[in-house]
């Protein structure tokens, strides 16, 4: 059984992804989508052409991922396409933030991806793809920001690796580096500030835009994708600079 899998799917980029997928790759029998919100994920269900399965998860609760792998282990599913876009972020001075939250970031952002990928990489053949959601942030540090740049600097240092280590598999990995996208991200993340990032909105992206070019740039092995040019630009400046 060929699947697609996407956590993370019940909002913005996930959401995107997998209504692109259902529409790109006709060859697959399933996609899965995994996220919290049961009602979201049976609305996105509708929309799919495809077979789907829906998986109502915590991916940062260890009882919901034994659950998760218990699936997999037992139905040994050919993972064409892991998309993970499960994430949040939270904006405000390291020592206001409350710590739980803070540390529930990193579990959610790096801990629950890098659990996912390590379930789902046996069941990948020669030619799969696995496309995790970092962002531009991750290249560089943001004062307010901190703990999240940190967490997708690590996002995307570990798919670069991964993108190595799998050559011989023949499976890439991509490393997703948007700019500002038009989700609920920011509603979350400036919920203790009530202050936007300065001039995101003259780069504000739409989801279905970033979803459209991730799947394409993981279509041609490129070890990361950046939703526009501009971007691309100052992730090379952050680089340099940073």
């Amino acid at each position: 059984m060929k699947i697609a899998l996407v956590t993370g799917a019940s909002s913005g980029i996930g959401w995107e992804a997998a209504l692109e997928i259902d529409r790109r790759f006709r060859s697959l029998d399933e996609i899965w989508i995994v996220g919290r919100n049961e009602e979201k994920l049976r609305i996105l269900s509708k929309h799919l052409h495809h077979a789907n399965r829906i998986i109502i998860m915590d991916v940062t609760n260890p009882e919901d991922m034994d659950a998760f792998e218990g699936v997999i282990k037992e139905l040994r599913p050919n993972i064409r396409m892991l998309f993970q876009s499960a994430g949040e972020g939270l904006q405000g001075r390291f020592d206001e933030l409350p710590r739980k939250e803070l540390t529930n970031m990193v579990r959610l952002n790096c801990e629950a991806l890098t659990h996912i990928t390590s379930i789902c990489l046996p069941y990948m053949k020669a030619g799969s793809k696995i496309i995790h959601l970092a962002s531009s942030a991750g290249f560089g540090p943001i004062p307010n920001f901190g703990v999240y740049c940190a967490s997708k600097a690590y996002v995307l240092s570990l798919s670069k690796s991964l993108h190595s280590e799998l050559k011989r598999r023949k499976i890439t990995v991509t490393a997703v580096c948007p700019g500002p996208v038009n989700t609920p991200f920011f509603d979350k993340s400036e919920r203790y500030t009530g202050r936007t990032i300065p001039f995101k909105q003259y780069f504000m992206n739409k989801p279905r835009n970033v979803a459209i070019k991730a799947i394409c740039d993981a279509g041609i092995g490129r070890r990361v994708s950046y939703d526009t040019p501009l971007i691309a630009l100052f992730c090379i400046f952050s680089k340099i600079f940073l």
